[in-house]
């Protein structure tokens, strides 16, 4: 025969969902109001009660939930923290009501440099240019604009040139949950057909990289990219 409690034992004994069962709305409510991934620190100071386990038991319990009634969204961990994402197989519908939102996407150019930044990092400005052979002051402008990369320090060199380094938001601009997530380079030197491989960053890799290859779609959405070739000496981001 099976054991029923009272649910005054529910709440001494139970899951955190019978303990506290008005508390799993409230996590679902947070995050489907933030814009951005919220950690399990943010979470815990609106919601001292619960520890960190009881936090990620709520957060599995909704995907359970989300799952067994077919709904169209999940949370995932990502940037270090939860946030909401609609599944992938309702992409297609997604972006046509957000298409007025592609003038705000990065230029292939853009993403080239940010590429570089994000494999070498901290890198100095000089040493990108280096690698793409084009002035990037605009570009770097723009990706700090966007807080997409951050000022990382200086480096031991002349002139103590500053040092770059990707950040927080660059991981949930791409849907990554750590720099972990990222490519291994020699994954991306095998989908591209790279004469010289001494170099993984041989001007064909720069020309044909985009963001389906690195694995970073923006925003989960798959992007049309631009050409790669160059017919200026100097890069704006828009």
């Amino acid at each position: 025969m099976e054991e029923t409690r009272t649910p005054e034992e529910n709440r001494e004994n139970g899951t955190p969902e019978e303990k506290r069962p008005y508390l799993m709305p409230v996590i679902e409510a947070l995050l489907f109001s933030s814009d951005q991934p919220l950690s399990i620190s943010r979470l815990k100071e609106i919601l001292p009660d619960l520890t960190a386990r009881e936090i990620r038991a709520f957060i599995s319990r909704l995907n359970e939930q989300y799952r067994e009634t077919n709904r169209s969204f999940e949370i995932k961990e990502i940037a270090g923290g939860f946030q909401m994402f609609t599944l992938p197989e309702y992409t297609a519908y997604v972006e046509q009501l957000y298409r007025s939102r592609q003038k705000s996407r990065l230029t292939q150019k853009a993403l080239e440099t940010l590429a570089i930044i994000a494999y070498k990092q901290p890198i100095t400005k000089h040493e990108i240019e280096e690698i793409r052979g084009v002035n990037v002051d605009g570009v770097i402008k723009g990706l700090l604009s966007r807080n997409l990369i951050t000022i990382a320090g200086r480096a031991k060199a002349p002139g103590s040139p500053f040092l770059y380094k990707t950040t927080r938001q660059f991981l949930d601009y791409f849907g990554l949950n750590s720099l972990d997530d990222l490519p291994k380079l020699k994954e991306i030197e095998e989908l591209i057909d790279v004469e010289d491989e001494t170099s993984p960053y041989h001007e064909a890799l720069l020309k044909q990289i985009n963001p389906n290859i690195l694995g970073m779609k923006e925003n989960g959405q798959n992007n049309g990219t631009q050409n790669g070739a160059e017919g200026e000496k100097s890069d704006s981001a828009e």
